[in-house]
């Protein structure tokens, strides 16, 4: 039941991640115009390339960058030479229904990047997703991960850049939206 489960989330969170169900704002190119969206919740599914198990790991935080600790902030545990396929939903529960910020993300890909690294675990990112520009640019909300051979303790840090008008690949670049550490084990 639950590996049954865990594949009907994984595609929910792809048909989410892939749907285009909202208006994309108009485009700027300075953020002195840009709006802010409230991120609450990161969901990190992430599929084993070898057995095709689905796992979900999720952060929540309901006031956003507010005084309140987040609710749910899980460590994403992963298995030692596995590589999985990852895909982000990134959400805003501050609303009902939620808001999927991953579709505003996906619509406006031109402006928007994910950056990740691993700190005291080896995972190795590749970005399996990727705008229009020429040559295409990543995105993020679909990447690969491959784990190294050493156990241990770590964090996985995800980085989400708004850079309109001026994507270019660097994490400097552009206004933060989401900048968050999972603690990561690799077993």
């Amino acid at each position: 039941m639950d590996k049954i489960k865990n594949t009907f989330y994984a595609l929910a969170a792809l048909v989410i991640i892939t749907a285009s169900l909202h208006s994309c704002k108009p485009e700027t190119n300075n953020c002195d115009n840009c709006e802010t969206e409230l991120i609450t919740t990161v969901i990190v599914a992430l599929t084993d390339s070898a057995t095709g198990a689905v796992t979900h790991f999720v952060f929540r935080d309901l006031d956003g960058d507010g005084a309140n600790a987040p609710v749910q902030f899980d460590t994403i545990k992963v298995l030692a030479n596995h590589t999985y396929t990852g895909s982000l939903l990134v959400l805003d529960e501050s609303k009902s229904p939620a808001d999927t910020i991953s579709n505003e993300i996906l619509e406006e890909a031109n402006d928007h990047q994910f950056f990740f690294h691993s700190h005291d675990v080896t995972v190795g990112f590749t970005y399996l997703d990727f705008d229009s520009h020429a040559p295409p640019m990543p995105i993020g909300l679909s990447t690969k991960w491959s784990i190294g051979s050493t156990t241990g303790n770590g964090k996985v840090h995800i980085l989400l850049k708004h850079q309109p008008g001026i994507k270019d690949g660097n994490e400097a670049t552009g206004e933060t939206d989401l900048d968050i550490d999972f603690n990561a084990l690799v077993q």
